[in-house]
């Protein structure tokens, strides 16, 4: 379904929205030819707000930009999955025992996994599986932590979308979730933290184990596939 640009602030933001879900949704594969031209009559637009939108993605991980080959969808392998894991370990944990710690509500944790386990395709399951990630951490109570999260969460996203497709796992981490959230319910902040750092570090191991490149190979040089229509940004 085509987007209507009208509720979009800005051409430049209505494409990188567009674009970032296209990627993260896997509608764009890693390795994948982003040619400014082909977004910019796509969207209907110029290349000034594609090349704008394609520069801000590259910073926040999910775009490579070269002088020579333009943009392209970042490639994730092992190496980057650890990575981007490894820091959301250090992380994602602590900011989660101190929202528990701190008796912040947690129903938009739970309207989350709700919303994962209705959900009609991966796309929709993603999306609400970042929100119940961020749920727990936003009340963390230090924004800088907060922040740090934040940035990460594209990327994270990207990791999880390439495993996805050749380790569809996400009824384990469905049930990995409820506990989760159930141990902070319970206001166990250590139990949670605890299972969060299970559930990141199993799935990172399961689906990218060290030493192994991922089977999600990058589209080849020189191959470009057309761009279809992107749904709707997050």
């Amino acid at each position: 379904m085509d987007i209507a640009p009208s509720p979009i602030p800005s051409r430049t933001q209505y494409v990188l929205e567009a674009v970032k879900h296209a990627i993260l949704t896997g509608r764009l594969r890693p390795g994948q030819a982003l040619v400014e031209a082909e977004l910019a009559a796509q969207f209907g637009v110029s290349k000034t707000p594609v090349r704008e939108a394609l520069k801000t993605l590259a910073g926040r991980g999910l775009v490579v930009m070269s002088e020579y080959k333009g943009a392209t969808v970042r490639t994730v392998d092992t190496a980057m999955a650890h990575s981007v894991y490894d820091v959301r370990l250090l992380l994602e944990p602590e900011a989660l025992r101190r929202t528990v710690t701190a008796g912040a509500a947690l129903e938009t944790a739970g309207a989350a996994l709700e919303r994962s386990d209705a959900a009609a395709d991966p796309a929709g399951r993603s999306l609400a599986n970042r929100d119940f990630h961020r749920a727990l951490y936003l009340p963390c109570g230090n924004p800088l932590l907060t922040r740090m999260l934040d940035e990460l969460r594209d990327q994270a996203a990207l990791v999880s979308a390439i495993a996805w497709q050749a380790v569809p796992s996400w009824e384990r981490e469905a049930r990995e979730h409820r506990e989760i959230l159930a141990r902070a319910l319970d206001g166990d902040a250590d139990g949670a933290a605890s299972a969060l750092h299970d559930h990141i570090a199993s799935f990172v191991q399961r689906a990218f184990p060290d030493g192994e490149r991922h089977p999600a190979a990058p589209v080849a040089d020189g191959e470009r596939h057309p761009t279809a229509p992107i749904a709707d940004g997050e």
